[in-house]
């Protein structure tokens, strides 16, 4: 294993590419890799390939000097993959991080970027990930074996520090009503995934309202309808930014397994997640100090009682500890 400046590591890399296209609840844990990168590659140019949702959130990221857009087109349309090895291979990367270790990506290493030394799960990269079965262990865990495996140092994968992403939503929050202290919920995630969904937050939301919380969300394009029909205030249209900023101020968050919700845990924002049997949590890395997780085999199942008192306890037990 090649460490930080042994000659297996490529600490003359100048300039290197971190692959990161998404989910959003995967670019936010993967900020703690890039300071790793960072911190052993102080001089470097950075970039990162990103999906274009993430662009603007990843400009603001410390760790980053340019955000390239890759809108990830179907490998079959020829002329959009030669532009894109065009355009990569332009900026003549020394060293490129996959974290996104897919077969898209193992694709770019074969056809694109295959003179370039590679850390990833891509077959015949120069800094290969030595995990066995990567995609059965925990994201952070996975991160940090990627990164020791090529010789980094690491420090920071295991602990996301997301204090930059938050934008001031004062003005925000007094336009669309939102009192504080509130509840924010994060009742939608990716149409792909409808199994994530608990269907019970507009029951849970009059029950927290009766126990006297003000309750917000603040929906995705596409969960507009679902948090219209749920009680309180819904704040719509915002960035990832103005979104960390509601998560900021919230005395406490209740999501499914979501991007919303893994940037309040890495945020320190007290939660609680709901899970079915889709993934366990522990593997997720949503798990933190200050967020945790009720998991059942099927989230329909799931009672607002159960949820209710579960949050009433944790809002105690919060309010005791400050």
């Amino acid at each position: 294993m090649p460490k930080a400046g042994s000659p297996g590591f490529p600490a003359d890399a100048k300039r290197i590419l971190v692959i990161k296209h998404g989910a959003f609840g995967d670019v936010v844990q993967a900020e703690g890799a890039l300071r790793d990168i960072r911190e052993n590659h102080p001089g470097a140019h950075i970039a990162v390939l990103t999906g274009p949702a993430y662009r603007a959130l990843l400009e603001r990221a410390p760790s980053v000097d340019e955000v390239m857009v890759d809108a990830r087109s179907p490998r079959w349309r020829v002329g959009r993959m030669l532009a894109l090895r065009k355009r990569l291979r332009a900026h003549r990367f020394d060293m490129v991080y996959d974290l996104q270790n897919s077969s898209r990506t193992a694709f770019y290493f074969r056809w694109m970027l295959h003179e370039c030394r590679w850390s990833g799960t891509a077959p015949g990269c120069s800094h290969p990930h030595r995990a066995s079965d990567p995609k059965k262990i925990r994201t952070f865990d996975r991160l940090a074996g990627q990164l020791a495996d090529a010789g980094v140092t690491v420090r920071h994968t295991h602990a996301p520090d997301l204090s930059w992403v938050a934008d001031d939503v004062t003005a925000l929050l007094e336009k669309a009503g939102a009192k504080e202290p509130y509840i924010l919920l994060v009742p939608g995630c990716s149409a792909r995934h409808p199994q994530k969904r608990w269907p019970f937050y507009d029951k849970l939301a009059a029950a927290l309202i009766a126990a006297g919380w003000n309750i917000v969300t603040a929906p995705g394009p596409d969960e507009v309808e679902l948090a219209r029909a749920i009680p309180g205030a819904c704040i719509e249209g915002t960035s990832w930014n103005e979104l960390a900023g509601i998560l900021k101020h919230a005395s406490f968050v209740i999501g499914n397994d979501t991007g919303p919700s893994h940037l309040a845990a890495h945020m320190g924002v007290p939660g609680l997640a709901l899970f079915g049997a889709h993934t366990p949590a522990e593997r997720t890395g949503i798990l933190r100090e200050t967020f945790a997780a009720i998991e059942v085999e099927d989230l329909s199942g799931l009672t607002v009682r159960r949820v209710f008192d579960e949050v009433t306890r944790r809002l105690n037990a919060h309010s005791n500890s400050v």
